[in-house]
Protein backbone atom coordinates (compact mmCIF):
# COMPACT_ATOMS: atom_id res chain seq x y z
CA UNK A 1 0.00 0.00 0.00
CA UNK A 2 1.43 3.48 -1.06
CA UNK A 3 1.10 6.04 1.90
CA UNK A 4 3.78 8.43 0.95
CA UNK A 5 2.95 10.56 -2.45
CA UNK A 6 7.07 11.72 -2.43
CA UNK A 7 9.50 10.68 -0.78
CA UNK A 8 12.82 13.15 -0.73
CA UNK A 9 16.93 12.40 0.33
CA UNK A 10 18.75 15.71 0.74
CA UNK A 11 20.13 18.14 3.44
CA UNK A 12 18.23 20.98 4.72
CA UNK A 13 20.25 23.87 6.62
CA UNK A 14 19.77 26.64 9.41
CA UNK A 15 18.83 30.22 7.07
CA UNK A 16 19.73 33.04 8.46
CA UNK A 17 18.94 36.02 6.75
CA UNK A 18 19.28 39.88 6.56
CA UNK A 19 18.34 43.01 5.02
CA UNK A 20 21.76 44.41 4.52
CA UNK A 21 25.03 42.93 4.25
CA UNK A 22 26.53 40.75 6.85
CA UNK A 23 29.29 43.07 7.75
CA UNK A 24 26.82 46.05 8.76
CA UNK A 25 23.79 43.31 9.86
CA UNK A 26 22.37 43.41 13.66
CA UNK A 27 19.90 41.14 13.20
CA UNK A 28 19.06 37.73 11.62
CA UNK A 29 16.19 35.80 10.53
CA UNK A 30 15.75 32.48 11.08
CA UNK A 31 14.34 29.44 9.23
CA UNK A 32 15.47 27.08 7.36
CA UNK A 33 16.05 25.74 3.93
CA UNK A 34 17.11 23.11 1.60
CA UNK A 35 15.95 21.98 -1.95
CA UNK A 36 14.58 18.69 -1.69
CA UNK A 37 12.76 19.71 1.37
CA UNK A 38 11.60 22.85 -0.31
CA UNK A 39 10.38 20.67 -2.50
CA UNK A 40 8.57 18.42 -0.52
CA UNK A 41 6.88 21.31 1.81
CA UNK A 42 5.06 23.05 -1.22
CA UNK A 43 3.63 19.81 -2.39
CA UNK A 44 2.61 18.58 1.18
CA UNK A 45 1.10 22.15 1.78
CA UNK A 46 -1.30 21.12 -1.66
CA UNK A 47 -2.22 17.84 0.04
CA UNK A 48 0.66 15.53 -0.79
CA UNK A 49 1.83 13.12 1.97
CA UNK A 50 5.82 13.32 1.92
CA UNK A 51 8.59 11.89 3.57
CA UNK A 52 12.18 13.26 4.30
CA UNK A 53 15.36 10.89 4.27
CA UNK A 54 18.04 12.88 5.85
CA UNK A 55 20.24 13.02 9.19
CA UNK A 56 19.74 16.25 11.62
CA UNK A 57 22.36 17.07 14.07
CA UNK A 58 21.62 17.27 17.56
CA UNK A 59 22.80 21.02 18.70
CA UNK A 60 20.65 23.39 19.57
CA UNK A 61 18.62 23.86 16.33
CA UNK A 62 18.20 20.38 15.52
CA UNK A 63 15.04 19.73 17.86
CA UNK A 64 13.44 22.92 16.02
CA UNK A 65 13.91 21.90 12.72
CA UNK A 66 12.35 18.50 13.39
CA UNK A 67 9.36 20.11 15.22
CA UNK A 68 8.90 22.85 12.23
CA UNK A 69 9.05 20.56 9.14
CA UNK A 70 6.65 17.72 11.25
CA UNK A 71 4.34 20.83 11.51
CA UNK A 72 4.32 21.24 7.60
CA UNK A 73 3.13 17.50 7.23
CA UNK A 74 6.70 16.20 6.34
CA UNK A 75 7.43 12.31 8.05
CA UNK A 76 10.57 12.90 9.54
CA UNK A 77 10.85 9.32 10.96
CA UNK A 78 13.64 8.46 8.97
CA UNK A 79 15.47 12.23 9.52
CA UNK A 80 16.51 11.15 12.68
CA UNK A 81 18.88 13.53 15.35
CA UNK A 82 22.26 12.04 15.08
CA UNK A 83 25.78 13.75 16.57
CA UNK A 84 26.93 16.33 15.01
CA UNK A 85 25.81 20.01 13.78
CA UNK A 86 23.65 21.42 10.69
CA UNK A 87 24.81 23.15 8.07
CA UNK A 88 24.07 26.86 8.07
CA UNK A 89 23.46 29.18 5.32
CA UNK A 90 23.26 33.17 5.20
CA UNK A 91 21.39 35.65 3.10
CA UNK A 92 22.08 38.86 2.71
CA UNK A 93 21.67 41.38 0.76
CA UNK A 94 24.24 43.72 -0.95
CA UNK A 95 24.15 47.65 -1.88
CA UNK A 96 23.07 46.70 -5.51
CA UNK A 97 19.79 44.77 -4.15
CA UNK A 98 21.95 41.47 -5.37
CA UNK A 99 21.65 38.48 -2.67
CA UNK A 100 24.83 36.73 -1.48
CA UNK A 101 24.75 33.54 0.16
CA UNK A 102 27.57 32.64 2.74
CA UNK A 103 27.28 28.67 3.55
CA UNK A 104 28.79 26.70 6.30
CA UNK A 105 27.99 23.21 5.98
CA UNK A 106 31.42 21.06 5.82
CA UNK A 107 30.84 18.15 7.72
CA UNK A 108 27.57 18.12 8.53
CA UNK A 109 24.96 15.76 9.93
CA UNK A 110 23.16 15.33 6.92
CA UNK A 111 26.65 14.69 4.91
CA UNK A 112 27.35 11.52 7.03
CA UNK A 113 23.99 10.55 4.83
CA UNK A 114 25.19 6.32 3.99
CA UNK A 115 23.13 3.82 2.10
CA UNK A 116 22.80 2.00 5.39
CA UNK A 117 20.37 4.95 6.28
CA UNK A 118 18.00 3.67 3.32
CA UNK A 119 14.91 1.09 4.47
CA UNK A 120 13.98 -0.20 1.54
CA UNK A 121 9.87 -1.20 3.27
CA UNK A 122 9.85 2.57 3.41
CA UNK A 123 10.56 3.71 0.19
CA UNK A 124 8.25 1.00 -1.35
CA UNK A 125 5.72 3.09 0.63
CA UNK A 126 5.97 5.55 -1.67
CA UNK A 127 5.36 6.68 -5.67
CA UNK A 128 7.72 9.40 -6.30
CA UNK A 129 11.25 9.41 -4.68
CA UNK A 130 13.27 12.75 -5.42
CA UNK A 131 16.83 13.16 -5.74
CA UNK A 132 19.04 16.12 -5.81
CA UNK A 133 22.42 16.82 -7.35
CA UNK A 134 23.30 18.90 -3.85
CA UNK A 135 22.69 15.72 -2.45
CA UNK A 136 25.43 14.09 -4.64
CA UNK A 137 27.65 16.77 -4.05
CA UNK A 138 27.60 16.50 -0.71
CA UNK A 139 29.71 13.63 0.39
CA UNK A 140 31.03 10.42 -1.29
CA UNK A 141 28.81 8.42 1.16
CA UNK A 142 25.81 10.91 -0.08
CA UNK A 143 26.00 10.04 -3.54
CA UNK A 144 25.98 6.56 -2.73
CA UNK A 145 22.98 6.96 -1.07
CA UNK A 146 21.20 8.32 -3.93
CA UNK A 147 22.24 6.06 -5.93
CA UNK A 148 21.21 3.21 -4.03
CA UNK A 149 17.88 4.79 -3.53
CA UNK A 150 17.08 5.49 -7.01
CA UNK A 151 18.15 1.90 -7.90
CA UNK A 152 15.55 0.33 -5.09
CA UNK A 153 13.13 3.21 -6.06
CA UNK A 154 13.27 1.72 -9.80
CA UNK A 155 13.00 -1.74 -8.27
CA UNK A 156 9.43 -0.94 -6.27
CA UNK A 157 7.39 0.72 -9.42
CA UNK A 158 8.61 4.54 -7.81
CA UNK A 159 9.05 7.17 -10.14
CA UNK A 160 12.54 8.58 -9.95
CA UNK A 161 12.75 12.45 -10.35
CA UNK A 162 16.00 13.82 -10.55
CA UNK A 163 17.01 17.89 -10.32
CA UNK A 164 20.45 18.35 -10.99
CA UNK A 165 20.80 21.22 -8.99
CA UNK A 166 24.94 22.07 -10.13
CA UNK A 167 26.34 24.03 -7.72
CA UNK A 168 30.06 24.31 -8.67
CA UNK A 169 31.47 25.39 -5.57
CA UNK A 170 29.94 22.72 -3.71
CA UNK A 171 31.15 20.01 -6.50
CA UNK A 172 34.56 22.01 -5.99
CA UNK A 173 36.26 19.47 -2.93
CA UNK A 174 34.79 16.68 -4.48
CA UNK A 175 36.32 16.73 -8.19
CA UNK A 176 34.60 19.58 -9.96
CA UNK A 177 32.57 19.57 -13.10
CA UNK A 178 34.02 15.71 -13.63
CA UNK A 179 32.72 14.23 -10.33
CA UNK A 180 29.02 16.08 -11.03
CA UNK A 181 29.21 14.46 -14.39
CA UNK A 182 30.00 10.94 -13.53
CA UNK A 183 27.55 11.24 -10.35
CA UNK A 184 25.41 12.08 -13.33
CA UNK A 185 26.23 9.16 -15.35
CA UNK A 186 25.81 6.27 -12.53
CA UNK A 187 22.52 7.91 -11.57
CA UNK A 188 21.00 7.98 -15.50
CA UNK A 189 20.01 4.19 -15.62
CA UNK A 190 17.80 4.68 -13.00
CA UNK A 191 16.08 8.27 -13.62
CA UNK A 192 12.41 8.43 -15.05
CA UNK A 193 12.11 12.24 -14.74
CA UNK A 194 14.01 15.49 -15.05
CA UNK A 195 14.36 18.41 -13.34
CA UNK A 196 16.96 20.68 -14.63
CA UNK A 197 17.19 24.84 -14.81
CA UNK A 198 18.37 26.36 -17.86
CA UNK A 199 21.33 27.55 -18.15
CA UNK A 200 22.39 26.39 -14.55
CA UNK A 201 22.12 22.48 -14.74
CA UNK A 202 23.40 22.11 -18.10
CA UNK A 203 26.89 21.52 -17.49
CA UNK A 204 26.19 18.61 -14.97
CA UNK A 205 24.21 16.71 -17.92
CA UNK A 206 26.76 17.12 -20.40
CA UNK A 207 24.81 19.93 -22.48
CA UNK A 208 26.51 23.58 -21.57
CA UNK A 209 25.84 25.98 -24.60
CA UNK A 210 22.31 24.38 -25.68
CA UNK A 211 19.18 26.32 -25.94
CA UNK A 212 15.94 24.57 -24.19
CA UNK A 213 14.68 23.22 -27.32
CA UNK A 214 18.16 21.25 -28.14
CA UNK A 215 18.56 20.32 -24.64
CA UNK A 216 15.21 18.86 -24.52
CA UNK A 217 16.10 17.11 -27.85
CA UNK A 218 18.90 15.63 -26.29
CA UNK A 219 17.30 13.97 -23.00
CA UNK A 220 14.08 13.22 -24.91
CA UNK A 221 16.26 11.26 -27.30
CA UNK A 222 17.72 9.20 -24.05
CA UNK A 223 14.21 8.20 -23.14
CA UNK A 224 13.45 10.68 -20.41
CA UNK A 225 10.98 12.56 -19.46
CA UNK A 226 11.75 16.67 -19.19
CA UNK A 227 10.40 19.76 -17.05
CA UNK A 228 12.99 22.38 -17.84
CA UNK A 229 12.80 25.58 -15.69
CA UNK A 230 14.04 28.48 -17.51
CA UNK A 231 12.97 31.42 -14.93
CA UNK A 232 11.68 34.59 -16.51
CA UNK A 233 11.50 32.28 -19.81
CA UNK A 234 8.97 30.18 -18.04
CA UNK A 235 9.75 26.64 -18.59
CA UNK A 236 9.76 23.65 -21.42
CA UNK A 237 8.61 20.05 -21.48
CA UNK A 238 9.41 17.15 -23.46
CA UNK A 239 6.73 14.17 -22.91
CA UNK A 240 5.87 11.30 -24.68
CA UNK A 241 7.29 12.44 -27.91
CA UNK A 242 6.60 16.49 -27.63
CA UNK A 243 8.12 19.67 -27.19
CA UNK A 244 5.62 22.55 -25.29
CA UNK A 245 6.98 25.88 -24.03
CA UNK A 246 5.17 27.22 -20.95
CA UNK A 247 5.13 30.63 -21.05
CA UNK A 248 6.01 32.42 -17.67
CA UNK A 249 3.40 33.43 -15.10
CA UNK A 250 3.26 37.15 -14.27
CA UNK A 251 5.58 38.43 -11.12
CA UNK A 252 5.12 41.35 -8.66
CA UNK A 253 8.08 42.48 -7.40
CA UNK A 254 11.02 40.00 -6.95
CA UNK A 255 11.96 39.54 -3.51
CA UNK A 256 14.10 36.57 -3.20
CA UNK A 257 14.56 33.89 -5.94
CA UNK A 258 16.08 31.42 -3.16
CA UNK A 259 14.02 28.15 -3.27
CA UNK A 260 11.50 29.37 -6.59
CA UNK A 261 12.60 25.99 -8.42
CA UNK A 262 12.17 23.74 -5.56
CA UNK A 263 8.77 25.53 -4.88
CA UNK A 264 8.32 24.09 -8.98
CA UNK A 265 9.39 21.16 -8.74
CA UNK A 266 7.03 20.42 -5.58
CA UNK A 267 4.01 22.05 -7.43
CA UNK A 268 5.00 19.95 -10.19
CA UNK A 269 5.16 16.62 -8.95
CA UNK A 270 2.09 17.21 -6.86
CA UNK A 271 0.05 18.00 -9.80
CA UNK A 272 1.16 14.86 -11.84
CA UNK A 273 0.32 12.71 -9.12
CA UNK A 274 -3.13 14.08 -9.13
CA UNK A 275 -3.62 13.22 -12.12
CA UNK A 276 -2.46 17.14 -14.48
CA UNK A 277 -1.20 16.88 -17.58
CA UNK A 278 2.19 17.92 -17.81
CA UNK A 279 1.13 21.09 -19.14
CA UNK A 280 -1.14 21.30 -16.42
CA UNK A 281 0.86 20.17 -13.55
CA UNK A 282 3.49 23.37 -15.41
CA UNK A 283 1.12 25.74 -15.44
CA UNK A 284 0.25 25.32 -11.70
CA UNK A 285 4.02 25.24 -10.55
CA UNK A 286 4.90 28.59 -13.00
CA UNK A 287 2.27 30.45 -11.28
CA UNK A 288 3.46 28.82 -7.27
CA UNK A 289 7.12 29.97 -8.32
CA UNK A 290 6.20 33.05 -9.78
CA UNK A 291 4.45 34.00 -6.50
CA UNK A 292 7.40 32.48 -4.53
CA UNK A 293 9.56 35.42 -5.52
CA UNK A 294 7.50 37.57 -3.39
CA UNK A 295 8.59 36.25 -0.63
CA UNK A 296 12.30 36.01 1.47
CA UNK A 297 14.16 33.00 2.50
CA UNK A 298 13.57 29.61 1.01
CA UNK A 299 9.89 29.14 2.69
CA UNK A 300 7.21 31.30 2.34
CA UNK A 301 4.77 31.74 4.60
CA UNK A 302 1.43 30.69 4.79
CA UNK A 303 -0.98 30.74 3.08
CA UNK A 304 1.55 30.07 -0.22
CA UNK A 305 0.93 28.06 -2.13
CA UNK A 306 -2.73 27.38 -1.35
CA UNK A 307 -3.79 30.19 -2.80
CA UNK A 308 -3.23 28.45 -6.37
CA UNK A 309 -6.19 26.68 -6.13
CA UNK A 310 -8.39 30.06 -6.02
CA UNK A 311 -7.19 30.69 -9.27
CA UNK A 312 -8.29 27.88 -11.42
Amino acid sequence: MKTLDIIGIGEAMVELSAEEPLSQATHLRRSYGGDVLNALIAAARLGARVGFISRVGQDPFGPGLLSSWQAEGVDTRHAPLVEGENGVYFISLQANGEREFTYRRAGSAASRLSPAALDPAYLRQGRVLLLSGITQALSETAQATCLEAARLARGAGLLVAFDPNYRPRLWAPRGGLEAAQTAWSELKPYVDLLLPSHPADLPALALEGKSPPEALQALASQGFRVALKAGPEGAWLAWEGRIHRLPPSPTGAIRDTTGAGDAWNGVFLHGLLLGLSPEEAGARANRAAAQKLGFRGAIPPWPWPQALAAKE
